[in-house]
């Protein structure tokens, strides 16, 4: 049976997004597939929510009309898993740039970390990374990063729900939590390892969860660009 779309009405497309691509690159790429293999030059695609280059996982598009519906998406909780390495700092806060500096962590207990874990359950204020896509006076603030230039970045409210440590091998710690929209997981890598009296950066994340989308129905970019030419071949 012939899957029918209708991306002009509006369709919501749950792609998982592979490391090393931005969100907007994997807007674009579902834009080329729908004009190559579908005959749509012109619509409008759009995602929920940006997921760092090197984090994988759930990505919701937009397409046509419901693009209209991407604030409301927006907002929506999102839950990760993840990877958080203690004992040293990017600026980053993740492996997008290099090590700056180097801490101690065998000081660092389960019942220690079990303490800071309990210590970010709940509504607080977070600093976004500098390295992010934040717009501070018209210009997104990774660019005032990568130009050595110094911004300053105003703490935002944020809501964790649930924070599990799933596994301890030190120095990574393996995680699962599900939070507000606006939460930098990051900076909480950051915060976490400041609290354990070390440092930690950010080394390996994936979005699991949008709301009610969840990452077991999304289609990795090549079996949606199958599907794609698939259903549009049969039209022709």
């Amino acid at each position: 049976m012939k899957q029918a779309f209708n991306f002009l009405e509006g369709e919501f497309l749950l792609i998982h997004k592979p490391s090393g691509w931005t969100s907007f690159d994997v807007v674009n790429k579902v834009r080329f597939i729908l004009k190559h293999h579908a005959g749509i030059s012109k619509i409008k695609v759009g995602h929920a929510g940006t997921l760092d280059p090197l984090a994988t996982g759930l990505l919701l598009l937009c397409t046509g009309k419901f693009t209209k519906k991407i604030n409301d998406l927006t907002a929506l909780d999102k839950e990760y898993t993840g990877t958080i390495t203690l004992g040293a700092t990017t600026p980053s806060f993740d492996l997008e740039t290099g090590v700056d500096q180097k801490f101690e962590f065998r000081h660092i207990t389960s019942n220690d970390i079990e303490s800071v874990r309990k210590s970010f359950l709940g509504t607080f204020y977070q600093t976004p990374p500098v390295f992010s896509a934040k717009k501070i006076k018209g210009k997104r603030a990774y660019q005032y990063a990568r130009d050595n230039q110094e911004v300053e970045m105003k703490a935002k409210e944020v809501t964790i729900n649930v924070f599990e440590i799933t596994r301890q091998s030190l120095p990574n710690i393996d995680f699962r939590l599900s939070c507000s929209k606006g939460t930098y997981i990051r900076s909480l890598a950051r915060d976490l390892g400041q609290r354990l009296g070390s440092g930690a950066y950010l080394s390996s994340l994936q979005r699991t969860r949008i709301g009610k989308f969840k990452i077991e129905d999304a289609l990795n970019l090549e079996q949606f660009e199958f599907l794609v030419k698939s259903v549009y071949s049969e039209d022709h």
